[in-house]
């Protein structure tokens, strides 16, 4: 759709876009006019990811800041460098979460400290910098969206219980941040079932299965999944729409 599309006019920033989820949800946005600032841990997955955006969308702003947005200083000084390049931040996307390393599933019992501090600073502190850097001016201008990743494990998992501790955190936080921002800025999050991204390749073949067969449509979901709705809840049809927590799920609901 381009230039005249859902998104036209507006600078969104994506972090994780170096990897499956963050790539499809940039492409989405660039399909409908965005101008795009992307932040990625990796280099060579952020490169890859620009130059394929740039070949697709010739026409698109597209900034591209490697940074560890975990970080505080790092996160800051990527959100500057994008609006300095791009103008200021219309929507904010966080991506960044997950497992870093390790099995998918661990039992909390004998759980090292190490995995416990590394999940929730992957899930929540990204998120909380950056929105930290661009929120106040969104208040400022009266407008703006903020979408969260959360997760359907965030009602409690056996099998992922740090991660699933996270993924509450950040669906708690979504709700805080869209009665503190309020009537400016809306807040929402989508809560994803099991996605076919790198993460597969890590989970027991009996987790995959579980998720398969809860799904009511009988499928894991794909990246796309996730970008089409991150377009709908970052777009103005939704603007009626704060503090959401979404299941792309394939009707696997957050429960106990």
């Amino acid at each position: 759709m381009g230039a005249g599309g859902r998104l036209a006019g507006k600078v969104a920033l994506v972090t994780g876009a170096g990897g499956p989820m963050g790539s499809a949800i940039a492409r989405r946005f660039a399909e409908e006019g965005a101008a795009l600032g992307l932040v990625d841990i990796s280099g060579t997955r952020l490169g890859a990811v620009r130059d394929d955006l740039t070949a697709a969308f010739p026409g698109a702003r597209i900034a591209a800041v490697r940074a560890n947005a975990v970080e505080e200083e790092e996160a800051r000084a990527a959100a500057s460098e994008i609006e300095a390049a791009l103008g200021p931040v219309d929507v904010l996307v966080n991506v960044v979460g997950g497992i870093k390393g390790g099995p998918l599933a661990m039992p909390i019992l004998g759980m090292s400290r190490e995995r416990l501090d590394t999940t929730f600073d992957l899930n929540l502190k990204a998120l909380f910098w950056m929105v930290q850097a661009v929120a106040p001016g969104m208040v400022a201008r009266g407008a703006g969206s903020i979408l969260n990743i959360s997760s359907v494990t965030y009602a409690g998992d056996k099998d992922q219980p740090e991660y699933a501790a996270a993924k509450a955190a950040v669906s708690s936080l979504t709700r805080s941040l869209a009665m503190e921002l309020a009537p400016a800025v809306t807040v929402n999050c989508i809560a994803p079932g099991l996605i076919q991204t790198s993460v597969i390749d890590r989970a027991a073949p009996e987790l995959v299965r579980q998720y398969t067969e809860r799904s009511l449509l009988k499928r894991l979901g794909k990246p796309e999944d996730i970008a089409n709705a991150a377009l709908f809840l970052s777009s103005s049809e939704a603007s009626f729409i704060t503090g959401a927590i979404l299941p792309v799920s394939g009707g696997i609901w957050a429960t106990l």
